[in-house]
């Protein structure tokens, strides 16, 4: 760890990486394109979450998105039964996407006539969070099956979040875990973050979620 040869191939990486996110962040913008990049660990639900906001809402918005995976293209396909357009990264051994490989996969969408780009990041807490892929905000998704100290073990990913969403909350009384202590480390990482709690099976917290996005489209 005290190796500064380390430390310089890590800040080169980073540095490299944040020039190529400085010219996705001029695409977007000159696109007009709101993009929001979606962190969580595997299985919090990201998808089953963006799955049922683009079918709810893909009257009102024209969303894209990049779904990134280390392998497979199975939430590609189930984000493609929506109607809206898809476009897979699979990272293969890589744990995160990177401004380089969001680059790449912006030539396969048409920016001019998309309201709102999701990126569904590569499940993960740790590296996605370094990354900056140009978006305008990163969200992070916790669920309800995790630990509530998740914000307080992996802060970085919780303190980079504008936003925070507490997923599958329909298990709450199956389960032994206490929404209002997640939120509170969640507070304490960043206190300034907007938090949502919701289920997108049973729909509770989701007009809220809608609003959000709503207004994030109309400027608000």
């Amino acid at each position: 760890m005290n190796d500064p040869r380390v430390i310089t191939v890590k800040k080169d990486i980073l540095a490299k990486n944040d020039a190529l996110a400085a010219n996705n962040q001029l695409i977007f913008k000159e696109s007009g394109v709101i993009v929001v990049n979606l962190l969580s660990s595997p299985g919090a639900g990201k998808t089953t979450l963006l799955v049922k906001t683009l079918t709810d809402l893909k009257s009102e918005i024209k969303f894209a998105v990049i779904e990134g995976d280390q392998r497979t293209d199975n939430d590609a396909r189930r984000i493609m039964e929506t109607g809206v357009p898809v476009t897979q990264i699979n990272t293969q051994s890589a744990c995160h996407l990177d401004a380089g490989m969001t680059f790449q996969a912006l030539d396969t969408l048409d920016l001019g006539s998309v309201d709102m780009l999701f990126i569904e990041n590569v499940g993960n807490l740790v590296c996605p969070a370094s990354y900056d892929l140009g978006e305008q905000m990163k969200i992070t998704l916790l669920s309800v099956t995790e630990g509530e100290d998740k914000p307080v073990k992996y802060p970085k990913a919780f303190r980079v979040a504008d936003a925070m969403v507490l997923t599958k909350t329909d298990l709450l009384p199956y389960l032994d875990f206490d929404p209002d202590q997640a939120m509170e480390y969640a507070r304490k990482v960043n206190p300034a973050q907007k938090r949502f709690r919701l289920s997108a099976k049973s729909g509770a917290g989701l007009e809220e979620w809608y609003q959000f996005l709503r207004d994030l489209t109309n400027g608000s």
